[in-house]
């Protein structure tokens, strides 16, 4: 099993005196995030494109450029990058340009993205968003692998033997698919022999592995070996300590922004007590033993063999976060790499 630590950008403030973090020392914050998942370990560092409150996330190739000036080993994803909103050519420019800075070490999750203000922003509809994020992917596909592109989309200007640069670093650069609720993405995927990453981090897991099994028919469906199907799977939640007890003690005032955040927006929480949390999300809480035996519970349903974790407190202190963060590579990543094999990740 492979380990990403994930970040959305979200704009914070004191959880003491309720003063908004500046910006620019949310975005220091992130780059040492990437640096500490880095050292400790981890396979991946994953940053969201976001466009409207509360993230900060809106440009994902620079926050990861500047990242890849500064780590050597680590693989850089986007989590995920809306080509429902993006014209591909522009992003295929600034992904490739990426690919090259960061010496090979890109991924990418596509997905249509969340959000009314975002859409609006980009003037895109409910109605068109699913055409749009196709398109838009198998436009950005051809480009990175075609030297010259003649298409004829519905959503841009058509391209005839268009040469789009610079040319990638990676001639086949490893995509994702990002999937919350909707068989479109998960179909899209499929067909074109494509790993799926599933949010995983909003309801319980019945959903979630609903659209996994479906994904795994349609790519039998699609003539893909089912043996080269690849899930990812997202955690509601993380933070492990010596004990359950010191676990969930800790992560309650995490929760309590969870609970506060839905109550402002005026909704009911999916997971009402950080109980029902720790049982029916997919948040990792506990001891390093119940770690490993809760993510082996989900692999019985999804098969992933790739799991996010989120990268930034997130209600924790620094030192309860980073404290966590290494007891998970010291107790539950060696266990779980050994129980759990994955597929090579595509060498940079």
């Amino acid at each position: 099993m492979k380990f990403l630590a994930i970040t959305l950008i979200t704009d914070s403030t004191d959880p003491v005196t309720g003063a908004p973090t500046p910006t620019r020392e949310r975005f220091r914050e992130v780059v040492a995030a990437a640096r500490l998942a880095e050292s400790l370990g981890f396979d991946g560092f994953g940053v969201g494109e976001r466009h409207e409150r509360p993230f900060l996330s809106s440009s994902p190739p620079v926050v990861l450029s500047h990242i890849a000036a500064l780590t050597s080993r680590i693989r850089l994803f986007t989590a995920v990058t809306t080509l429902s909103l993006l014209d591909p050519v522009r992003a295929y420019e600034d992904y490739a340009t990426l690919d090259h800075l960061c010496d090979g070490r890109l991924e990418l999750m596509i997905g249509k993205g969340n959000g009314t203000a975002q859409r609006d922003l980009f003037d895109v509809t409910p109605e068109d968003q699913w055409e749009r994020n196709t398109e838009g992917y198998e436009l950005f596909r051809q480009i990175w692998r075609e030297d010259k592109v003649t298409a004829e989309p519905r959503f841009r200007p058509a391209l005839t033997g268009a040469e789009v640069l610079p040319r990638p670093y990676q001639r086949a650069v490893r995509i994702w698919h990002g999937s919350a609720t909707s068989r479109e993405s998960v179909d899209l995927a499929a067909r074109h022999g494509d790993p799926l990453f599933s949010a995983n981090v909003t309801h319980p897991i019945g959903p979630y592995a609903e659209l996994v099994r479906h994904y795994r028919e349609r790519w039998e469906h699609y003539g893909h070996d089912p043996a080269h199907a690849v899930v990812g799977a997202g955690t509601a939640g993380f933070h492990t300590a010596p004990t359950s007890q010191q676990a969930a003690r800790a992560y309650r005032p995490a929760f309590a922004r969870y609970l506060d955040a839905h109550a402002r927006q005026g909704l009911e929480p999916v997971f009402p007590t950080l109980e029902d949390f720790i049982e029916r999300s997919s948040a990792l809480i506990g001891s390093p033993q119940q770690v490993i035996e809760k993510v082996h519970r989900y692999h019985a349903e999804f098969g992933h063999t790739v799991l996010h974790l989120q990268a930034e407190p997130g209600g924790l202190s620094d030192a309860e976060h980073r404290a966590s963060l290494e007891l998970f590579q010291s107790d539950v990543a060696p266990v779980l790499r050994r129980e759990i094999p994955d597929p090579a990740f595509p060498s940079a």
